[in-house]
């Protein structure tokens, strides 16, 4: 008895350090607000995904953004399509691996109307006398939109298509608006209480994405589309409990900072095996286990569950579970190193998170000195700051009137009300930056672009005061009013202090 009381402590205390760490339930809750009502704003159906998208902020975290194009469907079969307004394609999985498929164009002149002709035509392949939409030529041809071109360095990366740094990763995807067959089974297998009924109906109902890749040694590779269960798996991330989110965690900390420092190994195993993991485990364990007092136990079952699937090599799709994962992934000395470094990790238990950069200080950590109002607050802004910073490198002027029509619109309260007053005021920003006054023709015009740039301005001071003040004195110094700039300048350096300044990166060329 008093040694679960113990390790109930214990498991509490290492809680409350991953929740300073990684992220309090409130903290993520807000990440994931910030980037859902990014992607609002953008004219294609945009998702962010990826550690970020999910409301991690780790070193290694990435933004993965999916977009959703406008001018391509998918169909199961030609029975269920009514009507051709987009280029439509037939899903054929007779010589795919599951979790594949290939797309087969509809014949149909009407299919040709969104689509230049010539950009079609290109990046179609024949195969039994029909039309197959190659995914290799759809991400050339992606390679060579205007938007990729404002990347730094745009290279391609499995089916994403990535900057020099591998900090963004974006992919353009296919929908079929329909749940597909290979996956109905997983909808009605058996399960504990997780995921819920209504999350299950919530899921189907959004259908499938199909991103451009093959199955790896596939013939057909070039020719293959994989079925992404994105969607579903950023609404399951989202359902997780925060003992259950944190586990996943620990698990993309232990993956990045400690087993992928043995060289050999790093590419091995990725995220979304973590992930995959993850979801079966949740599915098959009661909810009341996940528990804060719990959580050290909870961690040491999800990598006793890892060493498992790497000792057999084995992890079914979570969707698919004919699609082994692991299948043909490690040879023989790769999964004996694999296996030895876990084990080793799993006898020293959270200590072995003492080599990590995240969190190597847990055992010297204090907990009994009581936390200030001020602390906690400036640790709460520390945490958020790198997601508003992506956020306001990623917002465009084609965001404002989106945004404000969904914050006019809809019923918004709590925290939604203040990040949709953030997201709107750096779109702002972002509008005065790119204006031209190349174009502008007479006084009358040009004082009107001034006023309307000024009042951007103004505006977009509220999602970033110090980099805002300093754009205002530019504006200012290039419309020669020299000495408004001087005031604003002045007035910069009054209110500058250290802890005011974060930095970031931006993933667009200035």
């Amino acid at each position: 008895m008093e040694r679960n009381s113990i390790q109930k402590v214990e498991s509490l205390n290492f809680y409350k350090y991953l929740c300073n760490k990684i992220g309090s339930e409130e903290v993520v809750k807000i990440r994931r607000l910030t980037y859902g009502i990014s992607d609002i704003g953008h004219p294609n159906k945009l998702i962010t995904s990826g550690s970020k998208g999910e409301g991690l902020n780790l070193k290694t975290s990435d933004l993965d953004v999916m977009v959703i194009s406008n001018d391509y469907v998918v169909y199961q079969s030609e029975t269920e399509v009514l009507e051709v307004r987009k280029a439509t394609f037939i899903m054929n999985t007779e010589d795919t691996q599951p979790g594949y498929s290939q797309l087969y164009f509809l014949t149909n002149h009407g299919n040709l109307k969104m689509i230049p002709i010539s950009i079609l035509v290109n990046m179609l392949r024949k195969k039994r006398l029909r039309d197959v939409l190659s995914s290799e030529q759809f991400r050339r041809f992606m390679l060579s939109l205007p938007y990729v071109r404002t990347m730094v360095e745009p290279k391609v990366h499995g089916p994403c298509i990535s900057d020099k740094y591998d900090r963004l990763d974006i992919v353009w995807c296919l929908k079929c608006d329909k749940w597909v067959f290979q996956a109905h089974p997983w909808v009605s297998r058996p399960r504990t209480k997780w995921p819920p009924h209504e999350l299950i109906s919530k899921i189907i109902s959004f259908g499938v994405l199909f991103v451009p890749i093959g199955c790896k040694g596939s013939i057909n590779e070039h020719l293959e589309w994989r079925i992404s269960f994105s969607v579903a798996e950023k609404c399951l991330i989202f359902s997780f409990s925060h003992t259950q989110f944190l586990c996943y965690a620990l698990l993309k900390i232990l993956l990045k900072e400690i087993v992928e420092q043995h060289g050999e190994l790093k590419g091995l195993l990725c995220s979304y095996f973590l992930k995959t993991l993850m979801f079966w485990i949740a599915e098959e364990t009661e909810s009341y286990l996940w528990k804060p007092d719990n959580i050290i136990p909870c961690f040491m079952a999800c990598l006793q569950r890892r060493l498992y699937c790497v000792r057999y090599s084995i992890l079914s799709h979570y969707f698919i579970p004919d699609n082994n994962l692991f299948f043909s992934r490690f040879n023989i000395t790769i999964k004996n190193q694999m296996n030895t470094i876990l084990k080793n990790v799993y006898e020293q238990g959270i200590s072995c998170f003492a080599s990590s950069e995240t969190l190597p200080d847990y055992h010297s950590y204090s907990f009994k000195i009581a936390e200030s109002v001020i602390s906690r607050n400036v640790r709460f802004v520390q945490q958020l700051m790198p997601t508003f910073l992506t956020m306001r490198c990623t917002s465009n002027q084609d965001n404002i009137s989106r945004l404000l029509y969904e914050f006019l619109h809809n019923l918004i309260t709590g925290s939604s009300r203040g990040l949709f007053a953030i997201q709107i005021s750096a779109a702002f920003m972002v509008s005065a930056e790119t204006t031209n006054y190349q174009n502008t023709t007479g006084n009358k015009s040009h004082y009107l672009r001034y006023k309307l740039d000024l009042s951007h301005l103004m505006i977009g001071l509220h999602s970033d005061s110090v980099s805002g003040l300093l754009m205002l004195a530019s504006f200012f110094y290039v419309h020669e009013n020299y000495f408004a700039s001087l005031v604003v300048i002045s007035y910069t350096l009054q209110k500058y202090t250290d802890e005011k300044i974060e930095t970031g990166l931006c993933f667009r060329k200035k």
